[in-house]
């Protein structure tokens, strides 16, 4: 890693134009379509965005890959953050601003946590419509000499039993579809890669499950209204395989709610420590 250098890349501006066709085509590939409450989600009739759409805004994030000397091949999406500011339009123009926003070293031997903010802003307004802060677990570039630790701690999850818990199903295909939407990693897709990183078939795209449990909790707590969605951020623990059922365990709390994703055929937990702040 190229530190402190890494903290002072500046990309351009980008441009993010979405259009309704984009934003039904987000909402299939989370899963909707099959259940006519979420008609709202994939029908151009006052069609609503889903507030997890949110977090494909953040072009310029790759300048901090290439330009601040990080391994990409070790590195790991870690945690994600996502604050609404504003329910999202359907169809947009949105420009990105994107900086670092700090980094952890976490030692030679484990890595380090590289954190990095995008804000999209209404294109002819100028209004702040979200704020993602994307956390990369970069396991081949600790031990540079950095801080060890970061302000970024996540909630805890409640240890009583949950209020809700909402199933929902993936299909077989859903990383072929989630991948329309920009993520062309092979390792989605391509049997003989995900094979050589370790899994035995292609796996979900981690934000693909994040807007998933953002559907469930939507489904539990919100009468499937978007606009009541603030804010979600969540750890990714565990990757799932297509077509895996996802529980999410949702526990009330003062100001929104906590949640973790689990994939119950596995026994495992592939969301922890998460939150969704509602209004």
């Amino acid at each position: 890693m190229r530190y402190p250098e890494i903290l002072a890349i500046a990309p351009d501006p980008c441009e993010f134009v979405y259009d309704e066709h984009f934003t039904m085509l987000y909402a299939l590939g989370i899963g909707c379509g099959a259940d006519p409450n979420d008609l709202g989600f994939v029908y151009e009739h006052r069609l609503q965005a889903i507030p997890t759409l949110g977090v494909l805004m953040a072009n310029g994030s790759g300048d901090f890959i290439t330009q601040g000397g990080l391994d990409f091949t070790r590195i790991v999406h870690g945690e994600q953050r996502l604050t609404l500011h504003r329910p999202l339009p359907a169809a947009g123009r949105m420009i990105t601003r994107t900086r670092c926003l700090s980094v952890a070293d976490k030692g030679r031997d484990k890595g380090a946590l590289v954190n990095i903010e995008c804000t999209a802003s209404e294109a002819a307004s100028g209004e702040l419509f979200a704020t993602a802060v994307m956390s990369l677990f970069c396991r081949g570039d600790g031990g540079f000499g950095g801080p060890a630790e970061v302000e970024m701690k996540l909630r805890s999850t409640p240890s009583r039993a949950p209020d809700f818990e909402m199933a929902l199903q993936t299909l077989p295909q859903q990383a072929a579809l989630y991948r329309l939407l920009g993520d062309r990693n092979p390792l989605h897709i391509d049997p003989e890669v995900a094979r050589a990183a370790g899994f035995e078939r292609p796996i979900l795209h981690g934000l693909c499950t994040y807007g998933i449990a953002c559907r469930a909790i939507m489904q539990a707590c919100c009468a499937n209204d978007p606009a009541k969605v603030a804010h979600v951020e969540a750890r990714f623990s565990a990757p799932v395989y297509p077509g895996e059922i996802i529980l999410t365990r949702i526990w009330r709390e003062p100001d929104g709610v906590a949640f973790e994703c689990l994939v119950p055929e596995r026994g495992i937990t592939v969301i922890q420590n998460g939150y969704c702040g509602l209004r």
